[in-house]
């Protein structure tokens, strides 16, 4: 059966009742999602005006810990900016069409790029708690399976029928990233990957983990990627920060056999193993710990954005 695609009227309505509530000079030219944690963004921006999900026609609820559920605009340097504070998962019940309805959204209100930041687990071993990477590409096992926002009747008004991801994350707005992690001195600590996007909401197992690991992936999370997707379909440029909050468990656990094995011949050592589990309260507190980085970074980010050919 064919996904329910919402309307252009009921993505128009939605963009309309939000032209409504902001000054009518505001056109917002950049979009940021925050991801688990790292709903403080909103606090960077000037003349801020805040609207509850709740309120916005077709707009579904966030249900996750660490996401409040409201859009805010306000201005950040020469830019006028829409923040979405909460975003939607698919493991919260929502299809991908109603996860990604508030980007069509943000097209239609005129976003140039789009800043999607995530709290995920470091797969690559040289991540650090704390680290931050700058996406430069992506996998998403879920859609290559066909969980896809794009599945159903194409929307000619938004993009065409198959559009490239190839260059989802231009290289132009990775290189101003970088740039201005130097001028704030977090150079050593921000990294470029491959983001892994798993549905969730259960925490990926060792395999797993050793799977994505093996494929090229950097950083897994839960989200990110559809919203990435429905962008680029729509001509929008994307920049993407993951904030690294634990290291995945991947390594393979002590034989069970093996250790029968020593204890029939009388042997009483045993393989100890710490046990480690990721946990969202882990995710929720690590963000809290190192949110500071990746605020400055998206402040400043946007602040200079205008130094940026195209912006």
């Amino acid at each position: 059966m064919a996904p329910v695609v919402p309307t252009l009227k009921e993505y128009q309505a939605a963009a309309d009742y939000l032209r409504s509530r902001i000054p009518a000079d505001a056109k917002p030219t950049v979009g940021i999602v925050c991801g688990s944690g790292l709903g403080q963004l909103f606090t960077l921006l000037q003349e801020p005006v805040s609207v509850d999900y709740e309120e916005i026609p077709s707009f579904v609820k966030s249900t996750v810990a660490g996401h409040a559920g409201k859009l805010v605009f306000g201005r950040l340097g020469k830019q006028y900016v829409i923040c979405m504070v909460g975003r939607f998962h698919p493991y919260e019940g929502y299809t991908p069409q109603q996860v990604t309805f508030p980007h069509r959204v943000m097209a239609l209100l005129g976003i140039k790029l789009l800043i999607v930041t995530n709290a995920a687990g470091g797969l690559n071993e040289s991540y650090n708690v704390g680290d931050i990477m700058c996406i430069a590409d992506h996998v998403a096992i879920p859609m290559i399976a066909g969980n896809n926002p794009l599945v159903g009747p194409n929307m000619e008004e938004f993009g065409p029928r198959f559009p490239p991801t190839s260059d989802a994350y231009p290289k132009t707005v990775r290189k101003h990233a970088f740039k201005v992690a130097h001028q704030l001195g977090l150079l050593n600590k921000v990294h470029e990957g491959v983001y892994c996007f798993v549905s969730g909401p259960q925490y990926e197992t060792r395999a797993e983990c050793r799977l994505l690991r093996s494929i090229g992936g950097d950083a897994v999370g839960m989200s990110t990627v559809p919203e990435v997707v429905i962008a680029r379909h729509a001509g929008i440029a994307v920049l993407g920060f993951s904030l690294i909050t634990n290291r995945v468990v991947s390594q393979r656990e002590p034989s069970i056999k093996e250790e029968l094995l020593r204890e029939l011949e009388g042997k009483t050592d045993k393989v100890e193993e710490k046990v480690v589990h990721a946990s969202h309260a882990e995710v929720l507190a690590a963000s809290k710990d190192f949110a500071t980085d990746v605020l400055n970074l998206v402040r400043k980010v946007v602040e200079e954005l205008h130094t940026v050919e195209g912006f």
